[in-house]
């Protein structure tokens, strides 16, 4: 059993290969899928940050990070931004840099991976939003977006089922990461937001990443064999609440 192994999954020795594994949700990810033994390969936009998530895995005892997606087990599709407005304020560079890094980017590693997956009985978590099952102002794209990656899940679950291939995808609340300061906001605004999550929220409090990444590698692990198509919500109960 792999140094620091948990009852979360079995992992040991699968490949997986994470996107956006430079922060937030994905570096978690990452860090997690290493400690339960997991191999890797990860991508992301930020050169610097992303050596830090690599030493981070290697220091829980695997090999140096993997670099291309055959005998890929688990691709784990992350990579997203958040960008805010209306259809007021619409603009098509903004809809297009959403659509192609949280959709299409999913949608091209997805297409990649596919024959190994075949290959490895393997499946497929995506990151998906609790935007993609609630409507929230001020984020059209973004909310555009996630819908389509939960529709993604669903559609390719259906098509890979008799392969043997799951897809399922987690849709986290507010998670606290750089991504919505990455967006515009400024430090004062971002806290005004997490003591606004903290009465907004059933729970009581915004979500971590490891609330997140723990939920990925239970869906990536053998203990989830019989899940597939499903979108869980992480978010403290806010997908089941009215609008406030």
């Amino acid at each position: 059993m792999a140094t620091g192994q948990t009852s979360l999954g079995r992992l040991n020795g699968k490949i997986a290969l994470i996107t956006g594994a430079s922060s937030g949700i994905g570096a978690g990810t990452a860090i997690l899928f290493a400690k339960l033994g997991a191999r890797l390969a990860i991508t992301g936009r930020n050169v610097d940050n992303l050596r830090k998530t690599a030493l981070e895995c290697q220091s829980h005892g695997q090999e140096k990070p993997l670099e291309v997606v055959t005998h890929t087990y688990v691709p784990v599709n992350n990579a997203g931004i958040v960008q805010f407005g209306t259809i007021e304020m619409a603009s098509l560079q903004q809809y297009d840099n959403i659509m192609d890094t949280n959709t299409r980017t999913m949608y091209h590693v997805t297409m990649l991976c596919v024959p190994h997956l075949i290959e490895t009985k393997g499946n497929i978590v995506n990151v998906s939003s609790v935007n993609g099952i609630r409507s929230i102002e001020n984020m059209l794209d973004y909310c555009m977006s996630k819908s389509a990656v939960d529709q993604m899940t669903r559609c390719t679950a259906l098509e890979l089922a008799s392969k043997q291939v799951r897809v399922n995808s987690v849709n986290p609340g507010f998670v606290v990461t750089d991504i919505h300061r990455r967006a515009g906001i400024n430090d004062d605004q971002y806290q005004q937001y997490l003591e606004h999550v903290r009465n907004l929220y059933p729970l009581g409090r915004p979500g971590e990443v490891e609330d997140v990444a723990k939920v990925i590698a239970f869906l990536a692990s053998d203990e989830a064999s019989f899940i597939t198509g499903a979108s869980v919500p992480i978010d403290g109960g806010r997908h089941v609440m009215c609008p406030r």
